[in-house]
């Protein structure tokens, strides 16, 4: 089959390299515009594109897909499938009618369960036992198409949203493979989405990665894996902002919430929710402007006082 993929991030540049690995052929991929990074806020490639030229294949990188003379660009490749995952870009009518069999999305969780840019994350954070990959057939909805297939993971004790995201990424690009192989032999019938078990993973945002102390110390242990590798979770202890980047939930430890029950090198615990709801001993933190430490390390140069809290 010709194939357009469109992608931008690693988690869709690992189904990108699948999908060429597997000998199918991509006529072009399609990813966003490269943008300013680094200190010197130079310009840099996506993964994806990255990729791409390293495998010598045409790379399109259009603001937007509303335009005639984008689409026009993809309706010359005269492709059988799109291919998409993670892209970044809203794909109008137009273009999903132009393949032959259409659009199909790699997203990272069980639909219809969380619908939108952050699934995993959003998982994490709901406390899920399992998420997992849907292939489905795009249309003009957020994630509604029809469901092509599931491959279900289960979410480990530990996951952050790193881990998940790297697991998920293999699982996705397998998925992906498998379903174009299907598709190669025939259509495929997907199952619709039962919308009334549908509920949205809106985009991460900084102002949400503080940590409540009054909150239940097992739901802040989901925040840390959440919130890393980005937007990292965040405290403040007499002014000075720290991040937090692991953390274990314990069920023992009352007292005011935020309060630092015990600071040593096993850990920072500190009491969580309003009446005393478990605590959360830190185990790597970060000083503004500094490295990432374990909990010893850190401790060393930045004393903590048992009893101290930190800021509401």
């Amino acid at each position: 089959m010709n194939i357009i993929f469109a992608g931008t991030p690693e988690f869709a540049a690992q189904s990108l390299d699948a999908i060429i690995q597997a000998g199918h052929h991509v006529a072009m991929v399609l990813t966003q515009p490269d943008r300013p990074a680094g200190r010197g806020m130079s310009l840099h490639a996506s993964p994806v594109k990255q990729l791409a030229e390293r495998h010598g294949l045409p790379v399109y990188q259009p603001l937007t897909l509303k335009t005639g003379e984008a689409q026009a660009r993809l309706q010359d490749v005269g492709a059988d499938i799109m291919v998409v995952a993670a892209y970044g870009l809203i794909l109008p009518k137009a273009v999903l009618d132009l393949p032959v069999h259409g659009c199909i999305n790699i997203h990272a969780s069980l639909l219809p369960r969380w619908r939108g840019a952050a699934p995993i994350q959003r998982a994490i954070l709901a406390g899920d036992q399992e998420t997992g990959i849907t292939i489905m057939q795009m249309d003009e909805g957020l994630d509604t198409g029809a469901m092509l297939s599931q491959h279900g993971l289960a979410i480990e004790g530990g996951d952050t949203a790193q881990t998940l995201h790297d697991r998920l990424a293999l699982l996705g690009a397998e998925a992906a493979c498998l379903a174009l192989d299907k598709l190669s032999r025939g259509p495929w019938a997907g199952q619709i989405q039962d919308d009334e078990r549908s509920c949205y993973a809106p985009k991460l945002s900084k102002a949400e990665a503080r940590l409540d102390w009054t909150r239940p110390a097992i739901e802040l242990e989901r925040a840390v894996r959440a919130y890393n590798p980005f937007p990292v979770a965040q405290a403040s202890y007499k002014g000075e902002t720290w991040r937090i980047w692991r953390a274990v939930f314990s069920s023992e430890g009352a007292g005011l919430p935020g309060q630092i029950q015990k600071a040593d090198h096993d850990g920072l615990r500190v009491s969580c929710g309003a009446c005393g709801e478990g605590s959360l001993i830190i185990k790597e933190l970060q000083k503004s402007g500094g490295r990432r430490l374990p909990v010893d390390q850190f401790l060393r140069g930045n004393p903590v006082q048992e009893g101290d809290c930190f800021d509401a």
